[in-house]
């Protein structure tokens, strides 16, 4: 018998594609809030998210290839949810962890990592856990 999405143990994901401009970002808001509220996170979580989420992409869209698509994956995994933003960048640099904006994305969505694809494509990655408090994982 093979699980039911939603389920324990399984993997739901949802991907939004747009272009990568500071314009349809209220698209990747509502998706995550959305999303989040379907995990039944609370209001304070899902507004940190969402406020995570705008940052993450803020910081892309800095160094974001112009004319280019910028990706957003959402995992829900149990009582968690991962989203990993992506795009393809000028300079194939990671975001640095020591700035305003890493701390804030880190105090809002608990786990933050970034990773540089070969082909400059930087993602930055939150984990946002149900329950966990302002900074915890």
């Amino acid at each position: 018998m093979s699980p039911i999405a939603g389920e324990p143990g399984t993997q739901d994901f949802v991907e939004v594609r747009l272009p990568a401009a500071g314009a349809y970002l209220s698209v990747l808001r509502t998706a995550t809030a959305g999303l989040a509220a379907r995990l039944d996170f609370t209001l304070d979580e899902i507004e940190d998210l969402r406020i995570a989420v705008d940052e993450a992409c803020a910081i892309l869209l800095q160094q974001a290839v112009p004319g280019s698509v910028l990706s957003c994956v959402f995992r829900l995994v149990g009582d968690a949810l991962r989203v990993t933003v992506s795009a393809p960048t000028t300079d194939g640099r990671a975001p640095e962890r020591d700035t305003f904006a890493w701390t804030v994305l880190s105090a809002l969505a608990g786990e933050v990592d970034s990773t540089v694809a070969d082909d400059r494509t930087v993602s930055i990655s939150l984990h946002k856990k149900r329950g966990a408090g302002p900074g915890q994982p």
